[in-house]
């Protein structure tokens, strides 16, 4: 009967996985933190389009704006992570982050970042990936 269940979760864990795609979705389908985040941040872009990632029990929602911009939330809209090759906006990076950045890599821009459960990555303009932890010291680098 063990080997049975197993089987059973297995083939729909794997089901779930394969048809864990992403689905465009309208604005208005958006969490509310994320429309506003998106107000905020980015006034004068559009969305060119949004997706909904629904793998497994919360779903994830992926936006990508005009200008290239692409913008990651979790299930409730907080954000999860953005790409932008003119930069990330500094109001969204911790002020830790961006104190360590302005003493070590000056002139330097922000091009990825992501906030993880307990970790803070940056990832920057010269190719180097900075990991931060919830205290906001340097815990790796990677070039």
């Amino acid at each position: 009967m063990k080997r049975i269940l197993t089987f059973v979760l297995t083939v729909a864990a794997s089901v779930a996985i394969l048809n864990a795609d992403d689905r465009p979705v309208t604005v208005d389908r958006l969490p509310a933190a994320a429309r506003t985040f998106i107000t905020e941040n980015y006034p004068d872009d559009k969305i060119s389009y949004a997706t909904v990632d629904d793998d497994f029990i919360l779903p994830d929602y992926r936006v990508v704006l005009a200008n290239g911009v692409k913008i990651q939330f979790d299930n409730s809209g907080a954000l999860e992570k953005i790409e932008s090759l003119n930069g990330v906006p500094e109001a969204l990076i911790p002020v830790q982050v961006k104190d360590y950045l302005s003493a070590y890599y000056p002139d330097v821009k922000v091009v990825e970042y992501e906030v993880g459960r307990r970790t803070y990555d940056v990832k920057l303009s010269n190719r180097l990936e900075l990991k931060f932890n919830s205290r906001f010291a340097l815990v790796e680098i990677d070039d």
